[in-house]
């Protein structure tokens, strides 16, 4: 008897602490959005390290987003493109923090963070191995963007 409530007490332990867990790796799983002034507005808090990110979409699929203001173009993981069955067009050269590495040139129909969405959006497919999608500036470019107090604002017209 005291064996089962000592499992049924680390059962529920672990359940209400994974929520938390999450929630420090991605704080803006479930991202907000409202429209003010005729524009969608998205506001995204930083997680524990300053980054922004968050959950989304890519042709329908959910995927996890890291906002990198740094990156020309949406980089794909290539195990995640592969699973979302996206085009391998032509080669290119993707400069990375760990170097130079050869990805390939893609376009993805549609991307969603929260209610803004953009269609036939320039990407990259990368080869490293990870399965966060780097949001860059070929999403970001016609968003007015506000870093602030931990949270970053993006406002699409």
């Amino acid at each position: 008897m005291m064996l089962a409530a000592a499992c049924g007490l680390l059962a529920l332990l672990t359940w209400l602490f994974s929520g938390q867990v999450e929630d420090r790796v991605n704080p803006n799983r479930q991202v907000q959005s409202q429209m003010v002034n005729g524009a969608v507005e998205v506001v995204l808090d930083a997680d524990r390290r300053g980054h922004f990110i968050a959950s989304g979409s890519i042709n329908d699929r959910e995927v996890t987003f890291l906002v990198d203001t740094g990156a020309t173009l949406v980089s794909v993981p290539e195990a995640l493109a592969d699973r979302l069955g996206l085009e391998r067009r032509a080669p290119i050269r993707l400069e990375t923090a760990a170097g130079t590495v050869q990805g390939w040139a893609t376009e993805l129909d549609e991307v969603r963070l929260g209610r803004i969405v953009q269609r036939q959006v320039r990407a990259a497919i990368n080869p490293g191995r990870h399965d966060t999608v780097l949001l860059g500036m070929s999403f970001l470019r016609d968003l007015e963007m506000t870093q602030r107090d931990g949270q970053l604002r993006l406002v699409a017209e």
